[in-house]
């Protein structure tokens, strides 16, 4: 085997390295299952997001609908603000619940949607008023230690 041919067999493997860890880095990432197709956006409040982050899942009967865009804290209300980005293949009831739920045990947290039975759709720029927060374990221990405390004495 010639050097130019060896060269070439060992650039080829290192281009196909870096494919396999931008697949992989997509895959982890969670970004290589969502389509760039239209979307709308939509608003909802939650008391406590736990560990929900900035493009985290939104799915609805476990298909992929969507993308959280933004969290931030509203001064008013002091709930947290999530800005959803919806496909606009999928339209949902004005009575929507918005669920912050979690894969798994200790998997990563998604936002939920489970549609109501309202006739009227939730257009860009509506707030899903039905909201139920992020179950956090360490207040789900707290409690459960509590009410033992409780019933001891």
């Amino acid at each position: 085997m010639t050097r130019t041919t060896l060269d070439l067999w060992v650039g080829i493997f290192v281009v196909a390295g870096f494919a396999a860890l931008t697949v992989l880095a997509l895959k982890v990432g969670n970004l290589s299952t969502y389509n760039t197709s239209e979307t709308y956006q939509l608003q909802a409040y939650f008391s406590n997001i736990g560990g929900l982050k900035s493009q985290a899942s939104i799915k609805s009967s476990g298909v992929l609908i969507g993308r959280v865009a933004k969290i931030s804290l509203d001064s008013e209300r002091f709930e947290a603000k999530v800005t959803m980005l919806i496909d606009k293949r999928y339209q949902f009831p004005k009575d929507t619940f918005a669920n912050i739920l979690t894969s798994g045990l200790l998997g990563e947290q998604y936002i939920g949607l489970m549609p109501g039975g309202d006739e009227a759709f939730l257009k860009a720029g509506d707030e899903i008023k039905k909201t139920q927060s992020a179950m956090v374990l360490e207040d789900l221990i707290g409690k459960f230690l509590y009410s033992k405390a409780e019933d001891s004495n």
